[in-house]
């Protein structure tokens, strides 16, 4: 049995302690519900593979990137199924990819890193998205078909992300309308004389872009190339 005053205590602690109670749970919630940002010291770089490929392509570019004093928390590989339609599906995942990156980060643009296919899907963001001009800092293609590839006629019937590589195609005309380059973004191509995928070698440059000529190099070799990566690390930084 409780004497009487210590059922005068109990009843003073346990509304002392119900409150205590209700002022640290919403404190914690709050706490739980702000999101995590990592601190980035560089504009954080999206890589966009090209067709028939996966973020993996991206390994020794990233390691690269990483020597130069980037972190994971600034490198992000955009995957995708490339065989969906550059306008109508692949640059809007984009750009909630980037929104996700942006949000992730702090960041308010990021750097545009593309191979090949992946060139149109990043361009069609860059260009047509609402977003794209104010989220895109970089923007950087490897053997990126910019005017189309006749190699895309072999897969064209069944595929469309074929079709929208093939020169002269709704997407390729509608990056090619007005300014190929728009808006506040740097642009930059590396194309290879030797490239087997992009017929002919000359699509890959665009007016207004910094244009490199990357040797004799076949398709995926660019995404390997030691010179190619010094030139992509270095425009980014410009």
């Amino acid at each position: 049995m409780l004497k009487p005053g210590s059922r005068i205590a109990a009843r003073i602690a346990v509304p002392m302690l119900a409150t205590v109670v209700s002022l640290l749970v919403p404190t914690a919630t709050v706490r739980a519900q702000v999101p995590v940002r990592s601190a980035i010291a560089h504009t954080p770089v999206v890589f966009v593979h090209g067709y028939n490929a996966d973020p993996g392509v991206w390994g020794g570019l990233r390691e690269d990137f990483k020597a130069n004093g980037y972190t994971d928390g600034e490198l992000f590989s955009f995957g995708y199924d490339t065989h969906r339609s550059v306008n109508e599906v692949l640059s809007g995942e984009l750009a909630a990819y980037i929104d996700g990156v942006k949000r992730q980060t702090g960041a308010a643009r990021v750097d545009l890193v593309s191979h090949s296919f992946g060139s149109l899907v990043t361009r069609w963001y860059a260009k047509y998205d609402p977003a794209g001009q104010a989220s895109v800092d970089h923007w950087a293609s490897l053997a990126g078909p910019n005017h189309g590839t006749s190699t895309a006629w072999a897969c064209a019937l069944w595929d469309q992300a074929c079709r929208d590589m093939t020169p002269g195609s709704y997407v390729q005309k509608g990056l090619a309308a007005g300014d190929e380059t728009p808006g506040t973004v740097r642009y930059a191509t590396w194309w290879s004389h030797c490239d087997e995928v992009i017929n002919p070698d000359n699509s890959v440059p665009l007016t207004g872009a910094t244009n490199n000529a990357a040797g004799c190099l076949a398709h995926n070799d660019l995404l390997g190339d030691d010179t190619v990566s010094r030139g992509v690390r270095a425009f980014l930084r410009s």
